[in-house]
């Protein structure tokens, strides 16, 4: 099907990123294809459309080596990537186990995949693509796991808040993917625009919760001078009038609503979770066709 990987396989890696994207729970866009990174060149540079970060992924239509177990690790930090997706069609046990490793003793930041490409043909039919995932992060570590010995309380509470957040937004079936929960303060959700995306936050200072539309200061200039012009008629059809600009000294810009949390009280929580489900569908709904409209 692909009798070269560069001129083949990369190619059509890139044009179909999206069935390795939903294989893995990520929204990706590809930046480019055989990106320079000094005398090499990565095969394909994406970005994680809910954070920005930058993802690495290194093709092999062949049994894995060290040499492309060492150029990924390269490409990354060169290009300053927090993800290496690595694609072979058949893993050694040594390199799985150096996914492994590399997943559990690097920071909460990092993550490393390893998937395994099939095709599959019954009959005379067209070959279809199976993705099969050999080595992901995983969650209890990378979400928990600190360059301290010692976890925050707070980290703790908002791990367990975001937890049991995306378990409620799932069960709408709106979301097909949603990114893997960690304790800190926001939670993100794209839109289908770069830079611009549905940040939930969890405070447990001030004992506040709210969902914002946040605008990256990359985009503030294309988009939060529009979308103040339609203030009336976006107010009006989410239901009420949020914050608009709740931050006006950062660059980056917010439109937020925010309630008041006892993070102490189960039904109280219970009840916020429900308010902050609500709240971010009703955002997702209205702000994801006002920005993809601009």
């Amino acid at each position: 099907m692909w009798p070269n990987e560069a001129v083949d396989f990369t190619p059509w890696l890139a044009e179909n990123i999206e069935e390795l994207a939903e294989k893995i729970g990520m929204e990706l866009e590809v930046v480019g294809q055989e990106v320079s990174v000094g005398p090499y060149s990565a095969d394909i540079l994406a970005k994680d459309v809910n954070t920005g970060d930058y993802v690495v992924i290194e093709n092999q239509l062949e049994k894995t080596n060290h040499d492309h177990l060492g150029k990924s690790i390269t490409y990354a930090s060169v290009l300053n990537a927090k993800t290496i997706i690595w694609v072979a069609t058949n893993f050694t046990e040594e390199h799985k186990k150096a996914l492994d490793w590399l997943n559990d003793n690097t920071n909460e930041e990092l993550t490393f995949w390893g998937i395994q490409i099939e095709l599959w043909q019954i009959g005379e039919d067209t070959a279809s693509v199976r993705f099969n995932i050999v080595s992901k992060p995983s969650s209890d570590v990378k979400t928990i796991k600190k360059k301290t010995s010692v976890e925050s309380e707070s980290s703790k509470i908002q791990l367990q808040f975001w937890t049991k957040f995306k378990e409620k937004l799932l069960e709408t079936k709106r979301f097909s993917k949603l990114q893997m929960p960690q304790g800190r303060y926001w939670y993100d959700i794209a839109i289908g625009r770069s830079y611009v995306h549905i940040s939930n936050f969890c405070n447990t200072w001030k004992n506040t919760v709210g969902v914002r539309l946040y605008i990256d200061n990359k985009a503030v200039e294309s988009y939060f001078p529009a979308l103040l012009a339609r203030k009336a008629e976006i107010n009006q059809k989410l239901g009420f009038e949020p914050t608009w600009d709740a931050n006006p000294a950062a660059k980056d810009k917010t439109i937020a609503v925010q309630a008041d949390i006892d993070f102490s009280d189960s039904q109280n929580l219970e009840k916020m979770l429900d308010w902050m489900v609500v709240m971010t569908l009703n955002f997702y709904d209205v702000f994801s066709q006002e920005v993809k409209a601009l």
